[in-house]
């Protein structure tokens, strides 16, 4: 994902737990897994500090990645959108021709998509 994210407040403020959570909580776990791996033994041949190695790799790729996508988000305001027309953080009601059931759904950014919980994407790719 690159470009510009919208999203409202409270998933601004999820992102950023989650990101304090791997940066204060997983991380140290991480560090502490290698250390653990390091004292069993000879490095060359020790698959459990192979694996934590590569799982520290990943976790660090994942926070780096979170942090690029927090840089390029903007926080929408609910009670600043036009809802006069389809936008993101507007609801939308489609209806099945055949059957006349309706099915609403609010249009938000793609990192708060849930369709179970009646959420669709306004991201859109050409």
């Amino acid at each position: 994902m690159s470009g510009i994210q919208y999203v409202t407040k409270e998933t601004l403020e999820l992102m950023k737990a989650e990101l304090q959570r791997m940066k204060a909580v997983d991380r140290p776990a991480a560090s502490k897994a290698i250390a653990e791996a390091r004292e069993k033994g000879d490095l060359k041949e020790n698959a459990e500090y192979d694996a934590a190695k590569e799982a520290q790799g990943i976790l660090e790729a994942k926070i780096a990645a979170y942090e690029g996508s927090m840089a390029n988000i903007r926080v929408l305001d609910e009670a600043s959108i036009d809802t006069s027309k389809v936008s993101i953080l507007t609801n939308v009601t489609l209806t099945n021709l055949n059957t006349k059931k309706q099915v609403t759904y609010k249009i938000v950014s793609e990192k708060e998509a849930d369709l179970k919980a009646g959420k669709i994407s306004s991201y859109f790719r050409r």
